[in-house]
């Protein structure tokens, strides 16, 4: 999968301890990356407080506690007046975490709230991304002191407390300001609660090289351009509006059309040729009444729609958007998936199979993966995965990626943290979206964005992570106040950076992608 070392890959706890002892075993010690990770928090204190400033060090009884040895004694050297508290017994320390304690000319106090009272700024390495239980007792208690003041909190690695896998928090977590990791970014810093327990996040080199990537081969992704952009380009000179790609809207009843004509100018701004919502006859009239580029077109019976949406011109369908929950439209959606389109599924379409997933799974699998998405939100996803969604025991991008096997489809589970997942097991992550994209219409549109990228034959995989950047982009475009209508308008400046991306990139030595162009 990987083609060059990627910037944007996130590791497990598990994937970092594997790089580190890759790292270890080329010939680099490990109390070398230590203070080297040391100096990086130590480098983030003095680069924001005054000489003199006093720090209070918490330290755990692994290597993270190591890591806050290490910048506590170098910021002695640098003038600060220093406090430092270890979570357990001195003569516990093991491997290099002793070695950095050793170096340790201070005391080493036992009571963490203590040392808390004076403090400018506390550096929180308690526990890591490897945390695994819940925080309690004297641990809890020195979190709980550290949230209470008002001093600024640097965390190594991660907020004490926060699961570097799924983001969960295990009891109890610091509330940083500012997080220093290493190497690469965990899951944990970007999914949601402990996302937000992060404050500003800053990734430093502390000697890992990027080799070991090669080697771990890591699943999950940051979502950002480079993983996708090679698979999208503008229009060129000589095309026409067939050739970007024709698009389906498939609309429900006459009193539900808004979700679906969100999703149809959706498409249209996100560069599919043209856009047609198809629609039941009591439902024609009112959609015609409120588009002008998009086209509108009925249908009476499953034979008619069939027909419509077999047509070979068609690139892409969207389905689900204000569909109705009736038999009749089960049926449009079954009709959808044997055509050879490119074919969205959202909201209703979902919803419709929650009595029996597995029939919509068993229709899915006569499709090839790469051309079928499924959108859920949180309660879709937990209707056709009971024992996915909303379960403490499974992280998120582990049950996006299980659901996304079991479909066999690309998956995008909304939310603040958008999840995209294939049936091969990778997932992208995208957290960086505002949260003025919780309103009514919002999906609707993100499900017409990816619909008309699909238009243009981009695989789902990328495809998806692409409609979720750009949903992401116009909310931040349209900005506090936004309505779902302010979202499609807000989809052109979007593109036309992306646009302005490509062309300068056009005029620089071609560079392959992280992903390749046929996954």
């Amino acid at each position: 999968m990987l083609e060059t070392a990627p910037m944007h890959a996130l590791l497990t706890p598990v994937e970092m301890a594997k790089a580190d002892a890759m790292t270890i075993a080329g010939g680099i010690p490990g109390i070398d990356l230590m203070e080297n990770a040391g100096r990086a928090i130590a480098d983030e204190v003095a680069n924001r407080h005054a000489h003199g400033t006093p720090v209070a060090v918490l330290c755990g009884p692994g290597n993270n506690g190591g890591d806050g040895f290490v910048a506590a004694r170098l910021l002695v050297g640098r003038g600060y007046r220093v406090r430092l508290a270890l979570l357990g017994s001195v003569d516990r320390l093991t491997g290099d975490a002793a070695l950095a304690c050793q170096s340790w000319k201070g005391p080493v106090e036992t009571d963490g709230a203590a040392i808390l009272s004076d403090a400018g700024c506390i550096i929180d390495a308690l526990f890591g991304a490897g945390l695994q239980r819940p925080i309690e007792g004297n641990a809890a208690r020195w979190i709980e002191a550290m949230n209470a003041g008002d001093a600024e909190i640097v965390s190594v690695d991660l907020p004490s407390g926060v699961n570097g896998e799924n983001g969960q928090i295990m009891g109890i977590a610091a509330k940083a300001d500012r997080t220093v990791t290493f190497f690469r970014r965990k899951p944990g810093h970007c999914l949601y609660p402990g996302k937000v327990q992060c404050g500003v996040i800053r990734c430093v080199d502390i000697g890992i090289p990027e080799r070991v990537l090669q080697s771990i081969r890591p699943a999950v992704f940051e979502n950002a351009p480079g993983l996708w952009q090679d698979s999208w380009t503008p229009p060129e000179p000589d095309s026409h509006k067939y050739r970007r790609g024709h698009c389906i809207a498939v609309s429900g009843p006459f009193a539900s059309t808004g979700a679906i004509r969100l999703a149809a100018r959706a498409a249209l701004r996100a560069g599919a040729g043209l856009v047609t919502i198809l629609s039941p006859g009591d439902a024609l009239a009112v959609n015609a009444a409120h588009t002008t580029a998009v086209m509108t077109r009925a249908f009476k019976t499953d034979a008619a729609f069939c027909d419509r949406v077999a047509d070979e011109r068609v690139a892409a369908l969207v389905i689900g958007p204000g569909l109705g929950l009736t038999p009749d439209k089960r049926r449009l959606v079954e009709i959808a998936l044997q055509t050879g389109s490119f074919v969205v599924l959202d909201a209703d379409a979902l919803t419709l199979f929650s009595d029996n997933p597995a029939d919509l799974f068993s229709r899915i699998a006569d499709r090839a993966p790469a051309m079928t998405v499924m959108t859920p939100h949180e309660g879709e996803f937990a209707r056709l995965f009971p024992d996915l969604g909303g379960s403490g025991d499974v992280s998120k991008v582990d049950g996006a990626r299980e659901a996304a096997r079991r479909a066999g489809c690309v998956l995008l589970l909304k939310g603040p943290d958008t999840i995209v997942a294939d049936p091969s097991g990778r997932a992208i992550i995208h957290h960086d979206s505002t949260p003025w994209l919780a309103t009514a219409g919002s999906g609707d549109v993100l499900a017409g964005i990816l619909a008309g990228l699909g238009a243009q034959k981009i695989a789902a995989f990328k495809a998806a992570a692409m409609a979720a950047h750009v949903h992401a982009g116009a909310g931040a475009e349209a900005g506090p106040g936004l309505i779902a209508e302010d979202l499609v308008e807000a989809i052109r400046p979007v593109i036309a950076g992306l646009d302005a991306d490509h062309r300068a990139r056009k005029t620089k030595t071609p560079r392959r992608g992280l992903l390749s162009n046929n996954e």
